[in-house]
């Protein structure tokens, strides 16, 4: 199968593309909005990643959003649909439907995004499932949580600099549950996609088997390094007024940061494990082990 990836450099395509180019050709594109721009993009399946991430430090402008996100998305494919290409891959994210979960989210969900990034793909996501699709043609949207892996420099990193100079956890007072989602199980739910015609088009929540805290997080990277996590439960009141100083001042802990790591967002998997009748290649556990030990 001849494939075009978008945005294959990011840390999702770096490993996309080194998985599947096993068993397919596999192709780059990279790919910014521009006004009336047309591409051709006459192969047989195209994973479109290429877009605008969420900013933690808050300095982009909404526009980016729209533009990376949304108007790129309709770009792409609008020229999938007049192509030989029988497959469209588009990876959202849960961030399209909540940016705070009290339950379990699941794709019957009412999507109620909050954030430019969030709104920004549910567009595309509505833009995409609003076209008709011809009878030969595929269309997956993914929703993945939060993807960690070798190379990952997100706030998995963070915490794993914190054990590694034997720093206390002070956020042991937040019990939180939440999802998480290996590269290595994205890439393979994805091959799947492409690979089995059966799979019904439509929307897929994506995430690892079992829901872990931060505490548990903490645990994990300690066992890796071979010390022993200290962990604080400091009052939550407390640390909300320092993350709120992080927001004015620069400080390792804001409140967008800190958000992230004690919220709870449980996402159910269970609509694409049955779609695609298969477990995926790792755990939970044994995913976040590869993505710590890179690290070191």
């Amino acid at each position: 199968m001849e494939i075009i990836i978008t945005g294959g450099t990011g840390f999702v395509g770096i490993n996309l593309f080194e998985y599947l180019k096993k068993n397919h050709l596999v192709k780059n594109l990279s790919i910014r909005y521009s006004v009336n721009q047309k591409m051709d993009l006459n192969v047989d399946a195209i994973i479109h990643l290429a877009g605008k991430a969420h900013d933690l430090k808050n300095v982009s402008r909404p526009t980016d959003y729209y533009e990376a996100n949304f108007e790129l998305t309709k770009q792409v494919f609008d020229s999938f649909l007049k192509s030989k290409a029988t497959v469209f891959v588009f990876l959202s994210s849960v961030k399209a439907v909540a940016d705070q979960v009290n339950d379990i989210l699941t794709e019957d969900t009412v999507a109620t995004p909050r954030t430019h990034y969030g709104i920004s793909k549910r567009k595309a996501e509505e833009y995409l499932l609003s076209k008709q699709l011809p009878s030969n043609k595929r269309l997956y949207i993914l929703r993945p949580c939060m993807i960690h892996g070798p190379g990952n420099k997100g706030n998995l990193n963070l915490l794993y600099n914190f054990v590694l100079k034997n720093r206390p956890w002070p956020l042991g007072a937040f019990n939180n549950r939440r999802s998480f989602l290996s590269v290595e199980n994205l890439c393979f739910a994805i091959n799947e996609l492409l690979e089995n015609e059966e799979i019904p088009t439509g929307i897929y929540h994506i995430s690892d088997d079992k829901v872990l805290s931060t505490n548990e997080l903490i645990q994990i990277i300690g066992m890796n390094l071979g010390k022993k996590s200290t962990i604080l439960e400091v009052s939550p009141w407390v640390i909300k007024a320092v993350a709120k100083l992080g927001d004015y001042l620069s400080l390792p802990l804001n409140s967008e940061r800190l958000n992230k790591l004690t919220e709870n967002y449980e996402v159910s998997n269970l609509k694409i494990k049955k779609a695609l009748k298969k477990d995926f290649p790792v755990s939970s556990k044994e995913g976040l082990n590869k993505t710590i030990k890179s690290f070191i």
